[in-house]
């Protein structure tokens, strides 16, 4: 007996996010990014494995949100938070579009000189950042 169209994306579903849960060496993390106190609305996380020997990995942030499949063991994060400081034109005319000029909100050392780290487990798990723009 075939399974109805509704209860076969059902199980196809199911099957793709759980489709790392049994692999050992990948963590699925997720979690919430606060800037000074409040969601990030959009930006990106990246995590950098400390070893060197496993695969970069990363996410985007939206609203607040972040999920990665993450390699086991310690990793370097790094957190992008634009920010909009103006806008240029797209071409040298004069209804040329326009599109945003965007700027990194976060101080160094949350992205290019990262002090932040996590030691990733197998399975899932949650972890929350609060950065500052300070």
């Amino acid at each position: 007996m075939r399974p109805s169209l509704p209860n076969y994306l059902i199980l196809v579903l199911s099957c793709l996010s759980c489709a790392s849960c049994g692999d050992p060496s990948v963590g699925l993390l997720s979690g919430t990014i606060t800037v000074d106190g409040d969601p990030a609305q959009m930006g990106s996380i990246s995590f950098f494995p400390v070893d060197g020997n496993s695969f970069t990995a990363g996410g985007m942030i939206n609203g607040g949100k972040y999920r990665a499949r993450v390699p086991i063991g310690e990793s370097i994060v790094e957190i992008r938070i634009p920010k909009v400081i103006g806008e240029s034109k797209l071409y040298d005319v004069p209804n040329s579009p326009t599109q945003p000029l965007l700027e990194e909100a976060l101080p160094a050392r949350f992205n290019d000189r990262s002090t932040l780290r996590i030691t990733v487990e197998a399975g899932r798990s949650e972890h929350d950042f609060e950065v500052t723009t300070k």
